[in-house]
């Protein structure tokens, strides 16, 4: 079947991307620091814009793509969101100042977006009675790299160098294109047949609101309790090796998202991605619980295991629900308010999480994120009208 080939071809693109992205991420603080920033004060200001400003152009540009995408086709945005970012993080390999590494992660937020057409054009070309499955498996592609690139992106720093890593991405980025390029095909748009298709616009994008309020809290919720675990890490583990433990306790819940992701995926297909959605969000609230109680290791990697396990049902409940919802033509630029949505919980999310760790301790961060997830799914379960048949497609 086309879409079963377009989907494992999509799931190796988007570990290509995620994994480039993320190769960077365990030194660009070192990076910084060698680029002449050395005051302890002015190199985590410093790390904290280089961080964010990604996010900030993503989520500002990701409708924008969808509109352009819905328009002239979702392959034409996957090579400039590939090939785009290709050019710009190779660059990053050239800078001499850490302004110049700002604007061009900036800029390179601007071209990002690869992971949501992907999303885009699977949904477009999966039978609705799949779309749990595939999506949840795409998105392990996206888990995987962002697993295994951290851990290669320091190893190849060591071995050769900050700047290199910085070609060797967008190396990566360069194949991901090359792959969509070769053998992703996408059907070439025909008009509408209908007056009403004709007529569809902003106005039956109203309706999703709802889903994509869900990905902002979701994303809110999930990156509220990252600037802190490993810090939490340390005051209750006192052994050896504190640093592989502490990896441990961050990568344990993406190794948990590879199980749940297609597994959740599945049971949506067969109950409903409402139903599959608060079974996930009330479940991830209550791992939270293990975490905060934990006074040993063995707890905490047990409430990280749990919370991994389904969180993974949740992003694919809601690009399901996207697809479920969003009328053909407005396909891609439904998944770029969503992934906007969600980009812009990447932002505030770890902001919030910090500062309420500083004001009210580490282990409160747990309880606030639990009930922010609590909150989530009561949201949905009181719109009960998601999923259901949209009123652009009743008769």
């Amino acid at each position: 079947m086309k879409w079963k080939r377009t989907l494992w071809i999509l799931w190796a693109a988007n570990f290509s991307i995620t994994a480039g992205t993320n190769l960077v991420i365990p030194f660009l603080p070192y990076y910084i620091e060698h680029l002449g920033v050395h005051q302890l004060e002015d190199l985590e200001r410093w790390s904290g814009w280089v961080f964010s400003a990604q996010f900030v152009t993503s989520f500002l540009f990701q409708p924008l793509w969808g509109r352009i995408a819905d328009k002239h086709g979702r392959k034409i945005m996957l090579l400039r969101a590939a090939l785009g970012m290709c050019v710009v993080t190779t660059l990053m390999g050239f800078v001499t100042a850490p302004w110049q590494l700002l604007a061009l992660r900036l800029l390179n937020g601007v071209f990002s977006g690869f992971i949501s057409m992907a999303v885009s054009l699977q949904a477009s070309i999966t039978p609705t009675e799949y779309s749990g499955r595939a999506l949840g498996l795409l998105q392990t592609g996206g888990i995987a790299g962002s697993l295994l690139g951290p851990l290669f992106g320091g190893v190849l720093a060591e071995a050769v160098g900050y700047r290199n890593v910085f070609l060797f991405t967008g190396g990566l980025f360069f194949i991901a294109s090359l792959v969509v390029f070769f053998l992703v095909h996408e059907e070439k748009k025909t008009a509408d047949t209908t007056s009403k298709a004709a007529k569809m616009d902003w106005a039956t994008i109203k309706p999703i609101l709802p889903v994509f309020v869900a990905s902002f809290i979701t994303n809110l919720g999930m990156m509220s309790i990252e600037p802190i675990v490993t810090v939490y890490t340390r005051t209750i583990y006192h052994g050896g090796h504190l640093e592989l433990v502490a990896g441990l306790v961050v990568a344990i819940t993406g190794f948990a998202n590879l199980i749940g992701a297609p597994t959740l995926g599945r049971l949506g297909d067969r109950i409903g991605q409402r139903k599959t959605l608060l079974i996930a969000m009330s479940m991830s609230a209550l791992a939270f619980l293990p975490q905060a109680w934990a006074t040993g290791i063995v707890v905490l990697l047990l409430g990280r295991f749990l919370l991994g396990l389904f969180v993974g049902g949740m992003v694919p409940s809601l690009n399901v629900l996207v697809k479920k919802m969003a009328p053909p033509n407005l396909l891609a630029t439904a998944y770029g308010f969503n992934t906007s949505s969600l980009f812009l919980g990447n932002l505030i999310g770890p902001l919030m999480g910090s500062h309420v760790a500083a004001a009210f301790g580490l282990r409160t961060v747990f309880y606030v994120t639990m009930a922010i997830l609590l909150l989530d799914a009561l949201f949905i379960w009181f719109n009960r009208h998601l999923g259901e048949q949209p009123e652009w497609e009743a008769d």
